[in-house]
């Protein structure tokens, strides 16, 4: 791909000071973002640390000084072609970073007295006088004409690894995940050129962003976008697109969890009682979720195929996007009619009823369902938001948790429950069982005597 930079050339000439600014300049929004030295995607000041095949890695990759200036159409910072002018012949951390600095200064010097890349510059001749810490640095840096020269580059661009992430990520990821995540990304990569090579993002303008997610949603929210972002990242780490994944050493910020609250045995029975009147098929919805443990968008990923009365059996993606078998208990099966005549590749559950023809997005479903139930239920009984249909699998995993440990042992009862609820891991299900506080103690009033 062709990638743009900027050449620096030398001059001979000198002044003393490039630091000072006007008065004005303080007081009007800045043309150009400060210069930054990317160095082959670490943090150089960490270098001691690094192992030995990290530095060479980092080294053998082009190490430039990067910044942005307003677009004259669109008031925005856009970012400029790389400034590279040959620091990459040096082959040591040291050297190339000495090279830069004072590259930087001299760029920084230019850009505050005047210079514009989307002008001609040939008259602008801007004299410096840049002494390096050392004597093996011996030009002096600077720009007077700006001259804009192509080099191949095996950097990928923004854009590019978008489309090589989403790509790859279309494939393992379920619809509604996917979407989420592709929404995710795209949100954080329109604050970027995407023209710009990957290697110009990094931690801080991640951090900057999540910041800023933080501040105009929650702290769950910017933990979300975290988790892609370290998601998006972590495939490019894998695929030696980036040199690491930086977005891992992000902290996860403490949030308070919804929690779905357990109904009492009395609400349970009266919701029951009044969806068997005035909604069976919502009643038969949540019966899914009730007697056979699914979780809300599992069932509204049920097709009519998906249930075999015969064997008495259900197949259903879960939250990972793994197809599971259930069994599916006589107490539901009877609540189920015959299925033979419907469209065996609609989906079973439909607002109209069982089985026929609707077209639409997962999360759709999922809130078309939702909506129903509070209007139905909520609204009539007046319950709170800790009330919902996931509830329901709390409500009837603790009655049968309960149950089960009339005649059983914590451990036999969890290892029964594990293979019906479905948690892969013992750890698991007893994080859930305290979540949904499942297991209460005996009275302990003699305790007190």
């Amino acid at each position: 791909m062709s990638k743009y930079f900027l050449v620096l050339q030398t001059v001979n000439k000198t002044v003393n000071d490039f630091t000072s600014k006007s008065a004005n300049l303080l007081t009007m929004k800045r043309n150009y973002s400060e210069p930054k030295i990317y160095t082959g995607g670490v943090d150089v000041t960490q270098w001691n640390k690094l192992t030995s095949k990290q530095k060479k890695e980092a080294l053998e990759k082009d190490w430039f000084i990067y910044y942005g200036f307003r677009d004259e159409k669109t008031g925005k910072l856009k970012r400029m072609p790389h400034v590279k002018a040959g620091a990459n012949r040096y082959h040591t951390k040291d050297e190339r970073l000495e090279y830069l600095k004072v590259m930087k200064k001299a760029l920084e010097a230019i850009l505050e007295k005047g210079l514009n890349p989307y002008e001609d510059n040939t008259a602008k001749i801007i004299e410096l006088n840049l002494q390096p810490n050392k004597n093996k640095v011996e030009e002096t840096i600077v720009n007077t004409n700006l001259k804009i020269v192509t080099e191949e580059s095996n950097e990928l661009t923004i854009q590019e690894t978008l489309d090589f992430v989403f790509r790859l990520k279309k494939k393992t990821l379920s619809g509604t995940s996917f979407r989420n995540f592709e929404n995710r990304i795209n949100k954080f990569a329109s604050n970027f050129d995407k023209s710009s090579p990957i290697s110009s993002i990094d931690r801080k303008a991640v951090n900057d962003y999540l910041n800023d997610i933080l501040v105009k949603n929650s702290a769950r929210t910017r933990n979300n976008h975290r988790t892609d972002l370290s998601s998006f990242f972590q495939t490019l780490e894998d695929n030696d697109i980036v040199a690491s994944n930086f977005v891992k050493k992000i902290k996860i910020l403490s949030s308070k969890a919804e929690k779905n609250k357990t109904y009492t045995s009395e609400q349970e029975k009266e919701i029951f009682e009044y969806l068997e009147k005035n909604d069976p098929l919502l009643l038969l919805y949540i019966k899914f979720i009730s007697f056979n443990f699914l979780r809300p968008v599992e069932v509204n990923r049920l097709l009519v195929k998906s249930i075999n009365l015969k064997e008495k059996k259900l197949s259903v993606k879960t939250k990972t996007n793994k197809l599971k078998t259930k069994i599916i208990p006589d107490i539901l099966l009877q609540e189920l009619p015959d299925l033979s005549q419907l469209n065996q590749d609609n989906y079973l559950f439909t607002p109209n009823g069982l089985g026929l023809e609707w077209v639409a997005e997962e999360n759709n479903r999922r809130d078309s369902f939702s909506k129903r139930f509070k209007t139905v239920i909520k609204d009539h009984f007046n319950l709170g938001s800790e009330y919902g249909l996931y509830s329901f699998r709390h409500t009837f995993i603790t009655k049968l948790y309960r149950n089960l440990r009339e005649n059983k042992s914590p451990h036999e009862t969890k290892g029964i429950l594990m293979n019906i609820t479905g948690h892969v891991t013992m750890d698991a299900l007893e994080k859930y069982l305290r979540d949904i506080d499942a297991e209460l103690p005996e009275d302990y009033s003699n305790l007190f005597r």
